[in-house]
C-alpha cells in the first residue's frame, strides 16, 4: 500500500513537472512571437499602483479612489446640457499639460471656446485640436493619435455628434439605424488594447435622450450604442443641483458627480463642487468644503476660522481670501492630504490670463455666459424662492 502511494506521488509530481515545462515553453513561444508582457500572471503587477491625471476638483479626485482618471483607459463623462461636461474635459487637459503631457480635443460639435479653455489654464497654444466632419473621421483621428503614443490625454466632444458618413451623406428624415452603434462598437474594439499600451486618457462626452414608454426606473440612455458603457473605466454623471448667486445674479452652478461605473476603485460615489461662469471649477470653494468636512476650518455662525486666524465672514469672501493667499491655501491642502493620506503636491496657483475690456471672458459672442459651465440660470422653484 506504501509503495503504491509513493509510486502515485511521483506520476504525480512528473506531471506536474511535464505541465509546468509546457507551460513556460508556451509562453516563451508567445513572448518571442509577440513581445514581453503578452503574457503574465495577474499577482507579477499587483504592487502597481494606477497611475491617474487629475481632474481639477479634490472632491472628485477622491471619490474616484485613485486621484484621478487611470491613464491607458476610455472615461465617460455625460449629464445634461450646461452642466459642465466640457469644463471638466478642460480641467483634466489643463491638469495634464501642467504635468508635461500632450493633449488634443476632436470638437466634434464644433463648438470648442478657447479663451474660456485659457482662463480655465488649458495651453492652447500647445493643444491639438480637430473638427472632423463625420464621426468615422474623428475616430480614425484618434486612433492614430494613441497608436502614435506621443499623446497623454484626447478628448472627444461628444459622442452624440459623431455622425456616420453615410447618415451625412443620406436625405434628411431617412431612417438609418443602428449606424452610430456599430461606428462606436468598432471603434472601441480597436481603441481598447492601443489605449493601453500607450497609457493614453482618451475621454468621451455624452448627452442624456429619454426612452419613450418606460413606467418604471430610470427613463434616460445616451446615445452610441452599448459598447461605451462596456468598455468605459469610468463613467461620471455630472449635475447642476444649484445657481450660485450674487445678489439676484447668477454668478454660476454647483454640481454633482456621481462615479456610476468604476473599474479601478468602489464606484457609486459622489463629489460635489462649484463651477463659476467664465472661471470653471471653483479650487477655493472645493478646498474650503473638504477642509470643513474634515474639521481643518471651523465655522461658526457665518464666519469661517483657521485656527486662530479668521478666513472672513460668508462663503464668498472666504474663497476670495483663500485665492489671494495661496500660501495659506496650500497649507490647508498639505495638511488635508496628510489627513486623508494622499501623496501629492498642492495643486499650483492659476494663472488667470488679463482680457480686453471689450471682450468680457466670462460671456459668450452674444453676450451669454459661456455655454458649458453653465450658461443660463437654472429657473428656481417657487418654495425656494418664497424660503429664500
Amino acid at each position: 500500500m506504501a509503495d503504491e502511494k509513493k509510486a502515485n506521488l511521483k506520476a504525480a509530481q512528473k506531471e506536474a513537472q511535464a505541465k509546468d515545462a509546457a507551460l513556460k515553453a508556451a509562453v516563451s513561444q508567445i513572448e518571442k512571437q509577440f513581445g514581453q508582457g503578452s503574457v503574465m500572471r495577474l499577482g507579477d503587477d499587483a504592487a502597481i499602483p494606477v497611475d491617474a491625471i487629475p481632474t481639477g476638483a479634490l472632491s472628485l479626485d477622491m471619490a474616484l479612489g485613485v486621484g484621478g482618471v487611470p491613464r491607458g483607459r476610455i472615461v465617460e463623462i455625460f449629464g445634461p446640457e450646461s452642466s459642465g461636461k466640457t469644463t471638466l474635459v478642460y480641467h483634466i487637459i489643463a491638469q495634464a499639460q501642467a504635468r508635461g503631457g500632450v493633449c488634443a480635443f476632436v470638437d466634434a460639435e464644433h463648438a470648442i471656446d478657447p479663451i474660456y479653455a485659457k482662463r480655465i489654464g488649458v495651453d492652447t497654444d500647445e493643444l491639438l485640436v480637430s473638427q472632423p466632419d463625420f464621426g468615422e473621421q474623428a475616430l480614425e483621428i484618434v486612433d492614430v493619435l494613441v497608436r502614435s503614443g506621443a499623446i497623454d490625454v484626447v478628448a472627444v466632444d461628444s459622442v452624440a455628434a459623431l455622425t456616420p458618413r453615410v447618415e451625412l451623406e443620406g436625405q434628411m428624415g431617412e431612417q438609418q439605424v443602428g449606424l452610430q452603434a456599430r461606428m462606436m462598437s468598432q471603434a472601441m474594439r480597436k481603441l481598447t488594447g492601443n489605449l493601453n499600451r500607450s497609457k493614453t486618457v482618451c475621454l468621451f462626452t455624452n448627452q442624456i435622450r429619454e426612452k419613450i414608454g418606460v413606467m418604471f426606473g430610470s427613463n434616460e440612455t445616451q446615445p452610441g450604442g452599448r459598447a461605451l458603457k462596456f468598455y468605459c473605466s469610468q463613467r461620471l454623471d455630472i449635475r447642476r443641483i444649484e445657481t450660485l448667486k450674487e445678489g439676484t445674479e447668477a454668478v454660476g452652478n454647483r454640481v454633482r458627480v456621481k462615479v456610476v461605473k468604476n473599474k479601478v476603485a468602489a464606484p457609486f460615489r459622489q463629489a460635489e463642487f462649484d463651477i463659476e461662469y467664465g472661471d470653471g471649477i471653483s479650487h477655493e470653494g472645493n478646498l474650503l468644503d473638504l477642509a470643513l468636512e474634515n474639521e481643518l476650518v471651523q465655522k461658526s455662525g457665518s464666519f469661517f476660522s483657521y485656527g486662530e486666524l479668521r478666513l472672513g465672514q460668508g462663503r464668498n469672501n472666504t474663497k476670495q481670501y483663500l485665492a489671494e493667499n495661496p500660501e495659506l491655501a496650500n497649507e490647508i491642502e498639505l495638511k488635508l492630504f496628510a489627513e486623508l493620506g494622499i501623496e501629492r503636491a498642492p495643486s499650483p496657483p492659476r494663472a488667470v490670463p488679463d482680457a480686453p475690456e471689450s471682450e468680457a471672458p466670462a460671456q459668450g459672442s452674444k453676450g451669454a455666459p459661456a455655454e458649458e459651465p453653465g450658461a443660463a440660470p437654472v429657473q428656481e422653484p417657487e418654495a425656494e424662492r418664497e424660503a429664500a
